[in-house]
């Protein structure tokens, strides 16, 4: 078989084998799970803050 014709079988081979590969597709996923979950929690904690601090520091504000 002349050379040429081995690199190109063997080039096709490692393509295929990337295509395959879904290994980085799941580690994206993930990202963007963890990324989704951190937004909800940092909107959590901000709504709970407002509130506390409209409870305990502006209903203690005494207006003459």
């Amino acid at each position: 078989m002349p050379p040429f014709h081995i690199l190109r079988v063997e080039a096709a081979q490692a393509l295929a084998r990337f295509v395959a590969d879904e290994r980085g597709a799941t580690a994206i996923e993930y990202a963007m799970i963890a990324s989704g979950v951190s937004v909800a929690i940092a909107g959590v904690v901000w709504h709970t803050g407002e509130s506390l601090k409209t409870l305990f520091y502006e209903k203690l504000k005494i207006t003459p």
